[in-house]
């Protein structure tokens, strides 16, 4: 994060980018655990999301009065958005690969439709708060 506001990049889009890292190892690492109830990727990346809002909490940057949209700190936003749009990214691949009998669209479609969702919220929260 501190390097990110060194280059002047808002604290929201860069918590969405962190969290959507974040769930993006988590679907990766989850098959390979061996403790069941850990294995499921969803509760894992929620775990993942609370160690790194912990850290940021741990290091004083969240709590900023200065460091707010719409009453909510950004990079409690951030991490939740960014969390949220990975599940719907991840939720449209499956879908649209049901749809198609069990076949994806295109070459690494599983990459596109998460990533693809990211940049699309990123431009939306950059253009409509001003960012």
């Amino acid at each position: 994060m501190y390097l990110a506001q060194k280059l002047g990049i808002d604290d929201l889009l860069i918590s969405i980018w962190i969290s959507a890292l974040n769930v993006a190892i988590t679907f990766w690492m989850a098959p390979k655990i061996k403790i069941k109830f850990i294995k499921n990727p969803y509760i894992l990346s929620v775990l993942m999301m609370i160690l790194t809002l912990f850290y940021f909490q741990f290091t004083d940057q969240i709590g900023s009065v200065g460091n707010r949209v719409l009453g909510i700190d950004k990079i409690v936003l951030g991490q939740l958005v960014g969390l949220l749009t990975m599940y719907k990214g991840n939720f449209l691949y499956n879908f649209t690969k049901k749809q198609n009998h069990n076949r994806t669209l295109f070459p690494y479609a599983k990459v596109v439709f998460p990533v693809g969702s990211i940049i699309i919220v990123s431009l939306l929260f950059k253009l409509f708060f001003k960012l």
